[in-house]
């Protein structure tokens, strides 16, 4: 099969009715065998653009090659002899006939039998804050980046009485357009919100999906038609929607996919549980586990920043490191949200999913290809490799209030929400450890906490003191201020910077610590798409890369489970630390316990 395309956002090569992800009573493929996907696209305002191509069919004859690229209106086409005529070769020259960017509007798919495709999203839980400051945002950046196919439909669903009014009144109220991107923002704005709908209903009614059915296969207008539920609601009420979602409002002939988010259970029973009956009704290609902290930028870059150089790939064993640190701090406390996070804590809230995932990238072994299998099969063997979390490598702190600068800051147990005598976490910090060649005896540690001195999420690299220096007399007794460190930032001021030593010009020889620094706001002008831009594009394309597999998440819980449970059953008393603090001071005798210290308190920071 010959590609051709400019960015990717300009093609989509999974909104097909690929066999990658459909309903179970979706009808097989034709006798034409294969999938015949086609992709133009055409944008006015653009004066370049590549649209993919590609073609595909049964028979035995060559491949067809289709180049073609738009310039000031016209399009050029390089289309190699075709031995064998076939129903494919027509509609391809329907398709090259085209002259003018004004005869095609948007991207166009086609699927096996040469019918138009379009996707319809439905947002389940439209009503709530995640919907609202996340999801459409991200839906709306993806649409004015032209990454939606040209048929697409977004369907708000939640138990909150509204109109089509007053889903799109809400919505424009959070949709904002790049800064570096702001032609036409409010006319896009308008476009987008035409094709934004409401349904009422509750989340555990057949009929009421079946009505969204109805409404939507009218939007769909006999296409083929591909449908996404986000579940942007609580977990305890995922099943009784994903149940009716499945029964009443699942494609006909195209792929049916379901974003489930966080919190995946409580622990190993839990969750395991909960999938099992997602795959009552699911099966494991359809589910899409999302965890947004996998959509960073930084987070994407990881494997890129290790596998494409050649610096980096010998020094990342035990060899030469000498701790890596995960560490999330959030500088405000729970605000009302209490009550949600006391069900959970700090070590379920961050650490068992966003950490876990971060650690298993950056620490799994290269993989056979970028295939979403073979990347997740790896970061599945270093979770597995793991040893169980044990209470003595553990420390957790929560928040009590405090006064600063004349502002009183109120303690964890102060939000109304919050049992006055509760015990859950709101800081934790961890000692983890990969039995396996590459990384033994390397302490992994992680910090998360909230209401700290300052809000950052990054992995700190700390590698071994130089052997035999000739210049440890000029650094005095303490050796760490030498330590070469590779600090990648994810949030906020994205960044990657090493620390590496040097000679402070003039006379005398005195060392400095300084840093070799890739700032992303100064190097790029581009503005840094949301995490849930990257992955909503990935569920819409079939892409799993960045989402959770099931045996990845029994892998996850199970470090974790053992501690959690022995931590309530044995009701240990979290350290007070306060509000706007570095944490409680047992993370840092944890660090010191393996002979490192954080490497956030530094005076880089």
């Amino acid at each position: 099969m010959a590609t051709l395309y400019s960015t990717r956002c300009c093609s989509h090569p999974s909104l097909q009715s690929s066999s990658q992800s459909y309903h179970p009573h979706a009808p097989s493929p034709s006798k034409f065998g294969h999938l015949q996907h086609l992709t133009f696209s055409s944008s006015p305002s653009k004066r370049f653009l590549a649209a993919k191509v590609s073609l595909q069919s049964q028979s035995d004859s060559p491949q067809n090659a289709v180049i073609m690229q738009q310039q000031d209106g016209a399009v050029a086409t390089s289309v190699p002899p075709v031995k064998n005529e076939n129903p494919l070769k027509r509609l391809k020259d329907e398709i090259l006939s085209v002259t003018s960017s004004e005869e095609s509007e948007g991207l166009a798919v086609f699927d096996n039998n040469g019918n138009e495709s379009t996707v319809s999203i439905t947002v389940v839980g439209a009503s709530g804050d995640l919907a609202k400051k996340k999801i459409f945002p991200a839906l709306f950046a993806l649409y004015y980046e032209d990454c939606l196919p040209k048929h697409f439909t977004i369907y708000g669903y939640a138990r909150s009485k509204m109109t089509d009014a007053d889903l799109r009144n809400m919505v424009s109220k959070t949709l904002t357009c790049r800064i570096d991107k702001r032609e036409n923002c409010s006319e896009k704005m308008e476009e987008f919100l035409k094709r934004c709908f409401y349904h009422p209903g509750q989340y555990d009614s057949e009929e009421n999906f079946a009505e969204l059915d109805r409404k939507l296969k009218e939007h769909e207008g006999g296409r083929t038609a591909n449908r996404l539920f986000y579940l942007s609601i609580p977990p305890n009420i995922f099943i009784d929607a994903v149940k009716c979602a499945s029964i009443s409002a699942s494609s006909g002939n195209g792929w049916t996919r379901v974003i489930v988010e966080k919190p995946f259970g409580r622990d190993s029973e839990s969750s395991a549980a909960l999938t099992k009956s997602l795959k009552q009704y699911l099966t494991e290609d359809q589910i899409f586990r999302i965890d947004h902290y996998l959509g960073k930028e930084l987070v994407e870059n990881l494997s890129v920043l290790r596998f494409s150089n050649l610096i980096f790939e010998p020094l990342w064993s035990r060899q030469y490191i000498r701790s890596v640190q995960l560490i999330f701090s959030e500088d405000f406390g729970t605000e009302g949200r209490g009550g949600y996070f006391d069900n959970y804590g700090i070590i379920r809230d961050i650490m068992q999913n966003h950490l876990l995932q971060i650690l298993a990238l950056f620490a799994m072994e290269t993989p056979v290809s970028l295939d979403a299998e073979d990347i997740r099969n790896e970061k599945v063997k270093v979770l597995r490799s793991m040893r169980p979390l044990q209470l003595e490598d553990v420390v957790i702190g929560q928040y009590k209030s405090h006064s600063k600068g004349g502002v009183n800051y109120p303690g964890y147990i102060d939000d109304k929400t919050v049992p006055k005598d509760s015990l859950t976490p709101t800081f934790a910090a961890a000692a983890l450890f990969i039995d396996n060649a590459r990384w033994d005896g390397v302490p992994f540690l992680m910090k998360a906490g909230k209401a700290l001195h300052t809000k950052r999420a990054e992995i700190r690299v700390q590698f071994r003191h130089v052997p035999g220096n000739l210049y440890n007399r000029n650094f005095g007794t303490d050796l760490d201020q030498a330590t070469n460190e590779l600090v990648i930032r994810v949030q906020p001021g994205e960044a990657i910077y090493l620390k590496i030593n040097n000679k402070v010009p003039g006379l005398g020889m005195r060392l400095d610590s300084s840093h070799l620094n890739l700032h992303y706001a100064a190097r790029y002008s581009k503005e840094i798409p949301d995490a849930y831009e990257r992955l909503l594009l990935d569920a819409i394309e079939g892409e799993r890369r960045l989402f959770i597999r099931s045996d990845e998440l029994d892998a996850a819980w199970a470090l974790f489970t053992p501690v959690l449970k022995e931590l309530e059953e044995k009701k240990i008393i979290p350290e007070y630390y306060p509000y706007g603090s570095r944490g409680p001071v047992g993370s840092h005798y944890l660090a010191a316990r393996y002979n490192v210290r954080w490497g956030d308190n530094g005076v880089d920071e």
